[in-house]
C-alpha cells in the first residue's frame, strides 16, 4: 500500500489513470475499452428518452440533448464512415425522440440500427429513422396511441395537439419503413392479448413481415450490413 501511495505521489498521471478505471468499472463494467480505431461510430440509446421534463433518479435513461451534438459531430467527422444505433428503449419524450430521429435519417452517412430487448413506442420512430433496420429474434416493440402523463387540462385543443402529435409519428414511421399507413394505425389501436388496452405487441420476426423492420438479425449482420453500404456494395434503402 505505502508503494501505491508513493508511486502515486511521484507520478499523478497513475493516479488518474487509477481513478479513470474506477470510473469506468462503475459505468461500463470492465476497467478498459479495447482499443481500436473503427470507422463506424456506435450509438445507444436505452432505457426512457428523456426529453423536456427530468425524469426520477431511479429511472434509466437517455438524454436527447447528449445525443444531438454526438450525431452533429458524426456528421462532420471524416474519420467516421457509418453509424450503428444499438436501441433497447421503452419510449419515451415523443417530441425528443421524434427530434433524434429526424436527425438520424437527415445524416449523409450509412446508417443501421438494431433493435435489442425492446423498441417500444417512440423508440419505433427512432429504429426506423436509419437507412437498413435490424431485429433480434427475441426483441420486441409495441406500437400504441401517444398519451400525455401528468396535469393535463381536459379541453379540445388538447386531444387536437394530440391528434397531431400522433400523425407526426404516424407519417415518419411510414415515410422510413415498408409498412402502411393503414397497417401501422391497425397496430397502434389494436388491442390484443398479449397487449390489452395499451397497442400491439410486435415480437422479432412479426415487426419485419408487417413491414416495420427490415430484417432478424444481430450485430455481425448488421455490421456486415454496415460495411457493405460503407463500401458501395450494400446500396441504401429508403
Amino acid at each position: 500500500m505505502e508503494g501505491d501511495k508513493a508511486l502515486t505521489e511521484t507520478n499523478p498521471q497513475a493516479g488518474d489513470n487509477q481513478e479513470q478505471k474506477i470510473e469506468a468499472i462503475k459505468e461500463l463494467g470492465q476497467t478498459e475499452v479495447p482499443s481500436f480505431k473503427s470507422d463506424i461510430h456506435c450509438l445507444t440509446i436505452s432505457g426512457q428518452v428523456e426529453g423536456h421534463m427530468v425524469l426520477p433518479p431511479q429511472n434509466k435513461t437517455t438524454k436527447y440533448e447528449h445525443l444531438m451534438p454526438q450525431l452533429v459531430a458524426i456528421e462532420e467527422n471524416p474519420n467516421i464512415k457509418g453509424l450503428l444505433v444499438l436501441l433497447n428503449t421503452v419510449g419515451g419524450d415523443v417530441e425528443a425522440g421524434l427530434a433524434l430521429a429526424e436527425m438520424i435519417s437527415s445524416l449523409s452517412k450509412p446508417t443501421v440500427s438494431i433493435v435489442l430487448g425492446g423498441g417500444h413506442s417512440i423508440g419505433s420512430s427512432i429504429a426506423v429513422s436509419t437507412d437498413y433496420t435490424f431485429i433480434a429474434p427475441t426483441a420486441t416493440m409495441t406500437i400504441h396511441p401517444i398519451r400525455l402523463t401528468g396535469l393535463v387540462i381536459g379541453v379540445p385543443q388538447t386531444y387536437e395537439y394530440l391528434d397531431k402529435m400522433q400523425d407526426r409519428v404516424v407519417r415518419f414511421v411510414i415515410e422510413h419503413s415498408r409498412i402502411t399507413e393503414e397497417r401501422f394505425r391497425e397496430l397502434m389501436f389494436k388491442t390484443g392479448d398479449l397487449a390489452r388496452d395499451i397497442g400491439t405487441v410486435l415480437v422479432g420476426r412479426d415487426a419485419v413481415d408487417c413491414g416495420l423492420i427490415d430484417e432478424v438479425g444481430g450485430v455481425k449482420e448488421a455490421l456486415g450490413k454496415l460495411h457493405k453500404m460503407i463500401s458501395g456494395e450494400g446500396g441504401l434503402v429508403q
